[in-house]
């Protein structure tokens, strides 16, 4: 699966839920994956998130805050940049 459709998927779907509504990568690989093979993109679906933190287009978050990409460990969620 290529990073820019990764990357496409993640603003169609943050564009579908709305203005501050969050997802989660999990979501994004359920939607582009195989019912069977959507956890093999999670780490690919992270690191297209990480590439548009990069650009300005999102940021990710836990517990609602906004935390540098290259640090985070655990549970992530992707939001539009609040600032934009």
């Amino acid at each position: 699966m290529s990073g820019d459709r990764l990357e496409d998927a993640i603003l169609q779907m943050l564009e579908e839920r709305g203005a501050g509504k969050s997802i989660c990568p999990s979501d994004v690989a359920r939607e582009v994956g195989t019912p069977d093979g959507w956890r093999e993109l999670m780490e690919p679906v992270r690191a297209a998130a990480r590439r548009l933190v990069g650009t300005g287009a999102v940021e990710i978050t836990q517990h609602g805050e906004a935390v540098d990409p290259d640090k985070v460990r655990g549970p992530i969620r992707i939001r539009r940049r609040q600032d934009a």
